[in-house]
């Protein structure tokens, strides 16, 4: 017989919701990392804490979530359908917690946000004054493709992204512009453009050049406009990460290519120089991305009221 006890009754509702959402965070990391092992020291419990839990779990749903053989095989049907479910009800939680948080002691919590390579430089400009109005918010800063961006997001695994806008795929999120990206060659001093006040894209083109990865959208851009007329040039390192593209450049004597913007934050030293790109002027259109919902949970509402379009560095 159960307890007539209302706090008793409240207490054992709040535990076994608890353990649902639990289990619902245990078929989210399962999912990610297609790895029971993986998933469970992800989560910080042993993996047959974590096998139990999702038996548990298929069990309240009376319904095969995993495909089991020898290793992960992957979802099922059902599974995937819970997965996509279990990904809006975790969020919702998490976002209940923030605004109860929010009440008591003000804004607080952890905000994720995934960022194009090319943007990473300029987080800083967002979240520094942020946290200097809300010193209780943490951040968690990720590099990742523009279609990872749209995926993490769909997925409620970030937050906000920083990303290129010009892209179909986002009119199911909404949208910010915070500035226009244009483009520099950044070359050592000792390199044959060294001393021109701007180049060309066929200029760039016929120095020997490291690129970010072809999957990443800067690289598709610089394609356009570097192999503009079937122009071919030569890229001898290619990375995900602006750092080693500049430190490459630094130490081998190639050259590269980067947004002006983060060439002026990332303060370029000897013997490196940045160099304007003309001919044509290209630019792209910058800005924050987050999932479209009627109720966003405090931190993200307050960060994307309270940023403000970048003008100048």
């Amino acid at each position: 017989m159960g307890s007539d006890n209302p706090a008793h009754r409240a207490a054992a509702w709040d535990e076994r919701h608890e353990t649902m959402i639990d289990k619902l965070e245990y078929l989210i990391a399962l999912s990610t990392e297609r790895h029971f092992g993986r998933a469970a020291e992800r989560l910080g419990i042993t993996q047959p804490t974590l096998s139990a839990g999702i038996r548990q779990l298929e069990e309240r749903l009376g319904t095969t979530l995993v495909n089991r053989g020898s290793r992960f095989r992957g979802l099922t049907e059902e599974g995937e359908r819970a997965l996509a479910w279990a990904r809006r009800i975790t969020d919702d939680v998490r976002t209940m917690r923030e605004e109860i948080r929010t009440v008591k002691r003000g804004l607080s919590g952890h905000l994720r946000i995934g960022a194009v390579p090319t943007s990473l430089a300029i987080v800083s400009r967002l979240t520094a004054p942020f946290h200097l109005r809300h010193d209780n918010v943490t951040f968690d800063v990720t590099s990742q493709t523009a279609s990872e961006i749209i995926a993490a997001i769909s997925n409620f695994e970030i937050d906000v992204g920083l990303t290129y806008l010009d892209d179909e795929r986002l009119k199911k999120l909404d949208t910010r512009a915070l500035y226009d990206e244009r483009y520099c060659l950044v070359t050592r001093r000792d390199s044959v453009f060294h001393d021109r006040q701007q180049v060309t894209w066929e200029e760039v083109a016929s120095l020997k050049l490291g690129l970010l990865s072809p999957s990443m959208q800067n690289r598709q851009i610089l394609n356009r406009h570097l192999g503009a007329g079937g122009r071919r040039f030569e890229t001898v390192m290619e990375s995900n990460s602006m750092i080693a593209l500049l430190s490459q450049t630094r130490l081998a004597g190639i050259a590269t290519v980067m947004p002006h913007r983060s060439a002026a934050l990332l303060g370029l030293a000897e013997p490196l120089v940045a160099i304007p790109i003309t001919g044509p002027d290209v630019s792209y259109r910058i800005g924050l991305v987050t999932a479209r919902r009627e109720l966003r949970p405090p931190i993200v509402a307050a960060f994307w009221e309270e940023t403000q379009e970048i003008d100048s560095i």
